[in-house]
């Protein structure tokens, strides 16, 4: 079937050119937003002066010498856990509310507003003085987020040529990887400091892309769909643009789409009540829930946020953990590229597969090793085997880097017709980020009580989900935006939805 659809998109002409590419770098830039709280966080968290100032109570248990405390439990803490969720059910709200934005405003309005709330839970973090300014923080920190994260895989869709689209939005996801990258080595760096001033560094400098953002959406163009479904844009401007975006005058019919698209997008004025009701967005809405349910219970909050506390728990040091979690965080980047030099020529569902496979043999092995090797109450398990965990784990995030990390924003983003996108996305960042809220909350409590059993439970979970997608979720790959609904109508199970709305 993606076969046959392939061939739609030689009916649009043009050539990748330099003002779409710097447009589409400038605004994924945003994901660092993201990447960088990700890792900054799960780095401070680790650092001794941060515990001693906000968390003692979890400091008094990292040293605890007594047997019979377990090695699993030594950062258990709901106030721990707090900081880590607070993020994400603010940014669940903040993603809701930036869907009528996004549709009424256009997508950079989002993204403009993502930038600004980012800089105050910045500047807030940077500056805390207690757990109350700090968590308050986080909360402008989510807001940030849940609105680039709705707005930026849009934005990013709407740009790209249908033949280059998966690359040019996996770049979202290329700079959630930078970002998470950026933070590990900057707290690698800041730990050696033994102060106050070392954490407040490494919250504080997140402001840097966040002004980015800020400053550069004022430059950014606005999307040709965007500007057709706000109003009755005129052909003539909307031709200029296009013919600039992909170097070419005979942009016809793609523009013929977008007109399209945007009228029918123009009758919808409930989109979430539409997504949620109508049959023929039944593919669609289950795939947005799914997908980012999915995404989520791969088990990279784990990874990503906590990866410091877990070499700590199999007895590596402060630095030496740290350090292990910036390598991590550049295999993470590594395999994003990967992915987006692979993601149109193979196809979305062999990078699901690749990545499923190798985050499964992840979390089997590491999981096995430390229920052969660490025990309950152990300082730790050997070099060679400490090794062993670490080498699986940048399998784990390469894997993720290949396959669900890029596209878990990806899918969502360009299987949504025009009317529902905004609303579309918007439940996508908010079921992301309230799994991810509700995984963050509960991880350190899941690891003192299922101890290496954890992995296991992830690792079933990536069985079910590779499974779905084998099943379930048909090839986009080269299939045009305005064109997406065809790979429905042609599924052996979503076409019946399709198929009898169209008939009524």
């Amino acid at each position: 079937m993606a076969a046959e659809l392939a061939g739609n998109t030689q009916e649009y002409k043009g050539r990748i050119t330099h003002f779409m590419v710097l447009s589409c770098t400038l605004a994924a830039s945003g994901g660092v937003l993201f990447g960088y709280d990700l890792g900054v966080s799960g780095g401070v968290t680790s650092m001794e002066p941060f515990l001693r100032k906000f968390f003692p109570d979890v400091d008094a248990k990292k040293h605890s010498k007594g047997s019979s405390r377990s090695a699993y439990c030594k950062f258990d803490s709901q106030l721990l856990t707090a900081f880590t969720s607070s993020l994400y059910v603010a940014g669940l709200l903040a993603s809701l509310c930036a869907s009528p934005v996004t549709r009424a405003s256009g997508r950079r309005a989002s993204m403009l507003l993502g930038g600004a709330a980012f800089m105050v839970g910045a500047a807030l973090g940077g500056f805390s003085l207690n757990i109350y300014m700090l968590i308050f923080g986080r909360v402008f920190l989510g807001i940030g987020v849940g609105f680039a994260n709705q707005a930026v895989p849009v934005y990013l869709s709407e740009l790209a040529p249908p033949q280059h689209r998966g690359a040019i939005n996996n770049a979202f996801d290329f700079f959630i990887g930078l970002g998470i990258a950026s933070a590990n080595l900057i707290n690698y760096g800041t730990h050696k400091l033994h102060s106050s001033l070392g954490w407040r560094i490494s919250l504080g400098l997140a402001i840097v892309p966040a002004t980015i953002l800020t400053v550069g959406t004022l430059f950014l163009p606005e999307t040709l769909n965007s500007l057709l479904q706000q109003s009755d844009y005129s052909r003539q401007k909307a031709t200029k643009i296009l013919q600039r975006l992909r170097g070419t005058d005979n942009v016809h019919n793609e523009l013929e789409d977008m007109i399209f698209a945007a009228n029918a997008s123009k009758a919808i004025t409930q989109p979430f009540f539409c997504i949620m009701m109508k049959r023929k967005y039944r593919p669609q809405f289950v795939m947005v829930i799914l997908i980012s349910f999915f995404k989520q219970m791969t088990g990279i909050t784990m990874i990503t946020f906590y990866s410091p506390i877990i070499f700590q728990i199999i007895g590596m040091g402060e630095s030496s953990s740290l350090l292990s979690t910036t390598i991590v965080g550049i295999i993470s980047v590594g395999s994003i590229v990967l992915a987006m030099i692979m993601v149109d020529k193979v196809g979305r569902r062999t990078l699901f597969f690749i990545g499923g496979a190798l985050m499964l043999v992840a979390h089997l092995v590491v999981g096995g090793v430390l229920e052969a090797k660490l025990g309950d109450h152990g300082g730790g398990v050997s070099r060679s085997h400490a090794y062993l965990v670490s080498v699986f784990l940048c399998a784990f995030v390469a894997g993720f880097g290949v396959s669900w990390g890029p596209l878990g924003w990806l899918v969502p983003s360009e299987i949504l017709p025009l009317e529902i996108r905004s609303a579309g996305q918007s439940t996508v960042v908010a079921v992301t980020l309230l799994f991810a809220a509700i995984n963050g909350q509960s991880l350190l409590a899941m690891l003192c009580r299922l101890k290496s059993g954890v992995f296991f439970f992830f690792g079933g979970w990536v069985m079910i989900m590779t499974v779905f997608v084998a099943v379930m979720l048909p090839e986009t790959k080269n299939v045009p935006i305005e064109k997406m609904d065809q790979i429905w109508r042609e599924h052996w199970f979503w076409s019946k939805y399709v198929m009898e709305e169209d008939d009524n």
